[in-house]
């Protein structure tokens, strides 16, 4: 398969992941078994196809704290809420999937945006459209039209969250401008 061959700066933080990944599974980290783990990292991205991971360039680390804390926040009461759930409301608990259309038709947005959502407790992503940018999800207690309407909104907050934190500069004034209209 041919693929369009993409810039070593590009592929670098995919290597440097592969290379990571590779001392963490052997427990590992001497310059040497590193040194073998990159040859590998490199034989894997050149001989077999990956997607290139599209960095926007940009990582805001300002705005990643409050992002971190708030998310922490949610994962703590959502497990409350679970919990209540379970135990006051038991089987008839209503869940739903709602579809939630993304902002961002970015691989990594995408993926984190799914992954932030499926990490708090009481949501997950069950499909993902990738041509369409949309996040199918399942969650618990959506009763009606407000209750999916609530969900699809913390979602592409989440989303927007991501944005701020390491989007594309036309992401992020994208972004900018639905909210000042």
């Amino acid at each position: 398969m041919n693929r369009k061959r993409i810039s070593l700066r590009q592929e670098l933080p995919l290597l440097v992941w592969l290379v990571f990944v590779w001392g963490a599974l052997w427990q590992n980290f001497s310059p040497g078994n590193l040194l073998f783990g990159a040859l590998i990292a490199v034989l894997v991205a050149r001989v077999f196809y990956l997607p290139p991971v599209e960095l926007g360039g940009r990582f805001n680390v300002l705005r990643a704290v409050p992002f971190a804390i708030i998310f922490l926040g949610k994962v703590v009461a959502a497990s409350f809420q679970v919990l209540y759930l379970a135990v006051a409301r038991g089987p008839r608990v209503v869940s739903a999937i709602v579809a939630v259309p993304l902002r961002s038709h970015s691989d990594l947005l995408v993926t984190a945006t799914g992954h932030v959502i499926s990490l708090i407790p009481g949501s997950l992503v069950v499909e993902v459209d990738r041509s369409t940018s949309t996040l199918y999800i399942h969650g618990i207690n959506v009763r009606n039209a407000d209750d999916a309407a609530k969900l699809r909104n913390e979602v592409r907050d989440t989303e927007a969250g991501l944005i701020r934190i390491m989007g594309t500069k036309e992401e992020l004034s994208a972004l900018t401008q639905e909210s000042a209209a």
